[in-house]
């Protein structure tokens, strides 16, 4: 199973929020490619970038910060975040990304995920983010009607080959990943899922590993010192 630690990206500063929420907002590290470059230290392959503002607003006042990261950490980036039509994808895939993951726009404006697969396929990721399993989107702040589980389901017959799959009551809480929730989106798709949120020990890094997940996202784990990187790459296995 992959890791992938995570940055958040607001106003230039690294953050992190509880549960989605903006009013949480605290920075948590001096400067992304500082963090980065940590993170490839502990041997990590992977890194989650999240832009804020491009998904709050859609402003992308944080790609020199993500281009720093792209271009001299020696990572895989894959950025989520504002990625909203035809242009955002275009743009960020040439910005030099691994992974393009896009959130609202899967329920908004599904036909940006046909484009993006179309000129992108494996490059292309789909964000799921839920609340009470209830697809939540701009930014977390809106609650689009549908279910985590059938959006799973419309993006698979798409053709999307990778799901992240965040429950934002979990999200910077360090309370456990929902591992029924995971579970249960394994059992109607065959898509290779990320579970972001909640993870916060070892235990949880190898209860999923275990349950033969793709990868995991350790975002508030790591900068609250609750889990050590390095150990826990070592229990997930071996990084593509």
């Amino acid at each position: 199973m992959i890791l992938l630690p995570a940055i958040d990206m607001k106003d230039g500063k690294c953050v992190r929020l509880k549960k989605g929420e903006f009013s949480t907002v605290s920075q948590v590290a001096d400067s992304a490619i500082s963090t980065a470059l940590a993170f490839a230290q502990a041997g990590a392959k992977w890194i989650h970038m999240v832009d804020l503002d491009g998904a709050r607003g859609g402003v992308r006042i944080n790609s020199p910060d993500v281009n720093e990261v792209i271009q001299n950490s020696g990572l895989s980036v894959e950025l989520g975040g504002g990625i909203k039509t035809q242009g955002d994808v275009d743009m960020v895939a040439a910005s030099g990304v691994t992974r393009l993951v896009i959130g609202s726009a899967a329920v908004a404006n599904p036909e940006v995920v046909d484009y993006a697969l179309e000129r992108y396929g494996n490059r292309v990721a789909v964000g799921i983010d839920c609340l009470d399993g209830r697809v939540r989107t701009a930014g977390w702040e809106q609650d689009s009607g549908l279910s985590g589980l059938d959006l799973a389901r419309q993006m698979e017959g798409k053709g999307v080959k990778t799901l992240v799959f965040t429950d934002i009551a979990t999200d910077g809480m360090l309370s456990g990943p929902s591992f029924g929730q995971l579970a249960a989106l394994q059992k109607v798709v065959k898509c290779d899922i990320i579970a972001s949120g909640g993870v916060t020990t070892l235990e949880d890094v190898r209860r999923l590993r275990d349950m033969g997940l793709y990868g995991a996202i350790i975002g508030k784990a790591y900068y609250a010192g609750t889990i050590d990187l390095a150990e826990a790459i070592r229990e997930a296995g071996p990084q593509q």
